[in-house]
């Protein structure tokens, strides 16, 4: 499948961009498993500042795309430079510490009974569960300013088992952040919840995006209403290829969704957020 790269919208805001620090690099990478290639070839660049929101049907390599980008797999072929660092050629976990990521994978790894507040702190080593490291009062004082920001500093004591989904959501984000990441990265930070919780989070999510201080972020999803206000670019993927890369607006298209998901699908924007729907060949919406 070809990729369409889009255009800039706005020149002077993508110049600026295009002079921020390029955080991930990927160059001809492929992925490939029991002589299936599951990724690529992709060339895909994340900037300092950037928002990024990987969206694709079942099965596009979203998943397999941003365990490469969070050092946790090595490219078949292809060239991955992260922070300044190419795989391969350097201590992942090392790398790994100086990136935050929240996923379904990680979630199911904790302990039932590991505290919220260890299980933040042991984000700073990118290790799950108390080892024989040793704290000092600073690094507790990150933990509970990370779990204030997402709401959930009067989680602290309590232990992962006795979480709600969205609770967990929040917690797993505060120990993302807590270590002041170059690079957060979230899968489907949304899947799960229920339409308020959903709807919670979307929100302290888009206040992260406009926070110029936050870290450069990558979110899969996989409906676009979940994708929060603030977000700057998008990457459409289908069967490991590219289909669109680029500012946001220029890649969620009526047309580039239809292509990528193959039926009929018409996208809207009202107040900052997307909205998708299948469309019926006849040109009306079903119900």
């Amino acid at each position: 499948m070809d990729a369409v790269t889009a255009t800039p919208i706005n020149p002077t805001k993508a110049s600026s961009t295009a002079r921020a620090a390029t955080l991930i690099d990927f160059a001809d990478v492929e992925f490939r498993r029991g002589g299936n290639t599951l990724v690529g070839p992709i060339n895909w660049q994340v900037k300092e500042g950037q928002r990024w929101v990987v969206i694709g049907p079942n099965g596009a390599g979203k998943t397999t795309l941003i365990t490469m980008a969070a050092a946790q797999a090595i490219p078949s072929s292809g060239e991955i430079e992260i922070l300044g660092e190419t795989i391969g050629k350097t201590d992942m976990r090392d790398l790994r510490t100086s990136i935050g990521m929240t996923s379904t994978s990680l979630a199911e790894r904790v302990p039932p009974l590991e505290r919220v507040e260890d299980l933040v702190l042991s984000g700073g080593y990118a290790i799950v569960g108390r080892w024989r490291e040793e704290y000092e009062e600073e690094d507790y004082e990150q933990v509970h300013d990370a779990l204030d920001q997402v709401g959930a500093f009067h989680l602290r004591g309590r232990t992962w088992n006795t979480l709600s989904d969205g609770e967990r959501k929040r917690v797993l984000i505060a120990r993302a952040i807590m270590v002041d990441p170059e690079l957060l990265i979230m899968d489907e930070p949304g899947a799960g919840l229920d339409l308020g919780g959903r709807e919670d989070l979307v929100a302290y999510l888009g206040d992260l995006a406009l926070d110029p201080d936050a870290p450069a972020i990558i979110m899969i999803t996989h409906h676009v209403e979940e994708i929060p206000e603030g977000f700057t670019h998008a990457l459409l993927l289908d069967e490991g290829s590219v289909v669109a890369q680029g500012p946001i607006d220029e890649v969620l298209t009526s047309e580039n969704l239809t292509s990528a998901y193959h039926q009929p699908i018409t996208i809207t924007k009202d107040d900052g957020r997307y909205f998708a729907r299948r469309v019926r060949r006849g040109g009306t919406h079903r119900r």
